[in-house]
């Protein structure tokens, strides 16, 4: 009886074995086969491996059905200095051949507060050939992105002049939503439209400004600003005197008072003799130093000086009620029965005022100057004016950059006249007392530069 149940459980257990054999030589074969592959991948290169951040970039492009219909509105524009882009505008979701969403640059520049105070800005290159430097064929340069209000935003930069020569290069901001509506990225496309081939065109898109969930500060936008008064200069270069630039600073903080703020941009001009006329006035807080040098690598008219000075335009345009533009070899006057404060305050319907020029002779000086020449400040010897009729001087201005979204140069017109006929003008002579007793109190006594330097700014 038991050998009988014995041999009936053996027969059972061959039969089962016999049922699933072809079961068993497919997960043999499956295990076998997965084997396999663990140990290949093991050689494989690392380009094939897949982790969380190609997982990421792929879920980023897909996305929701709402935001998929609708298309960025940002209007296009051909001027490279500053482009806006509408708050309420999508990124739309193109075909993965065209305009994929862009990942993150790898390596962005980005700007910095040196150990002396200087801020040193960054400059970014984006396109196939961003890296090459002056007659390079450069997509775009980014200097700064800003937001311009609610609804606007300004990316300032710079392109290759060859690109537009031989080209049609278009730009279009585009500003990408966050899924929680809270935050999001500025996009720049930028077209090279043909790159001088008309069978080749390529889009770059470019992350030009990124906001943060939460870090959005409307107030701003409508809060007393900053500074009544800000001066925005052009790229300073070649050999700057720094005795000169002691006396423009301390006039002018004197003449904008407390609530003023000055931002200098160093193009190469600002070597250490100046930079120590500048320090205790950075220490005060009435001087920002930005360090541009690395724009010289970029072609560009007159040091870039179109795209320095807009972006000390949109850098500051919520926090200084007036921004001043002119240069560190002019001198702003306010008659003695009125003030900087009055002028600009008749003003406030404005949005512009130009400011007439009155130029002054550097090689006619007075007699009794002659013994005591070294011991005068340069404003103190422009005592005689050129009283030349009907013809246009440059003429520099001033806005309240709220209302204003580009800002130019001069309105220039040159002349030249052979026999030019000078009055005898005291007008900054009564001025150089007060200005130096002003100095004194602010910042004390400064070691008087050597006559050397006395030289006076070499600005062409």
């Amino acid at each position: 009886m038991v050998k009988e149940k014995a041999e009936k459980e053996k027969k059972l257990f061959v039969r089962v074995i016999l049922n699933y054999a072809a079961e068993l030589k497919i997960l043999l074969t499956a295990l076998l086969i997965l084997c396999i592959l663990v140990t290949l991948l093991q050689f494989s290169p690392s380009r094939f491996t897949l982790s969380t951040s190609d997982l990421h970039f792929c879920i980023c492009k897909v996305n929701p059905p709402a935001q998929a219909q609708a298309l960025a509105q940002a209007p296009a524009q051909s001027d490279i200095a500053t482009t806006a882009a509408a708050d309420t505008a999508l990124l739309s979701s193109p075909a993965p051949s065209s305009t994929p969403f862009p990942p993150p640059p790898p390596s962005v520049e980005l700007d910095k507060v040196l150990s002396n105070g200087i801020l040193k800005r960054a400059f970014n290159p984006y396109g196939s050939a961003a890296y090459t430097f002056r007659g390079g064929m450069n997509t775009f340069i980014t200097m700064g992105a800003y937001r311009g209000g609610m609804n606007t935003f300004a990316i300032v930069g710079m392109s290759s002049k060859p690109l537009h020569d031989f080209s049609n290069p278009e730009y279009e901001c585009q500003w990408a939503i966050n899924a929680d509506n809270s935050g999001g990225k500025l996009l720049l496309l930028a077209t090279t439209e043909g790159d001088g081939n008309g069978n080749f065109n390529t889009t770059d898109i470019i992350q030009a400004l990124t906001e943060a969930p939460g870090t959005l500060n409307a107030g701003i936008f409508t809060a007393k600003p900053q500074y009544d008064y800000l001066y925005c200069g052009s790229p300073l270069f070649d050999n700057l005197s720094p005795q000169r630039v002691r006396e423009w600073i301390a006039y002018h903080v004197r003449l904008f008072g407390q609530g003023s703020h000055f931002v200098f941009n160093d193009a190469g001009g600002i070597h250490e003799e100046v930079l120590e006329v500048l320090k205790p006035w950075m220490e005060l807080g009435y001087i920002t130093l930005q360090d541009i040098k690395v724009q010289e690598r970029f072609a560009g008219y007159y040091h870039n000086q179109f795209m320095v000075l807009n972006d000390c335009l949109h850098r500051y345009k919520f926090m200084a009620k007036w921004v001043f533009f002119f240069d560190v070899d002019e001198f702003i006057y306010m008659p003695p029965n009125s003030n900087i404060k009055l002028v600009l305050d008749s003003l406030s319907d404005y949005t512009q005022f130009t400011i007439e020029q009155m130029p002054m002779s550097n090689k006619l000086c007075v007699f009794e100057d002659y013994s005591k020449i070294y011991r005068k400040w340069g404003f103190e010897k422009l005592v005689y004016r050129d009283v030349k009729r009907g013809i246009h001087s440059d003429r520099k201005y001033a806005v309240q950059p709220h209302n204003v979204y580009a800002a130019g140069l001069i309105n220039a017109t040159e002349a030249y006249v052979d026999d030019i006929t000078y009055v005898m003008d005291t007008t900054m002579i009564s001025l150089a007392g007060s200005v130096k007793e002003f100095e004194l109190r602010m910042i004390g006594d400064r070691k008087r530069p050597d006559k050397n330097s006395l030289e006076g700014l070499q600005l062409s």
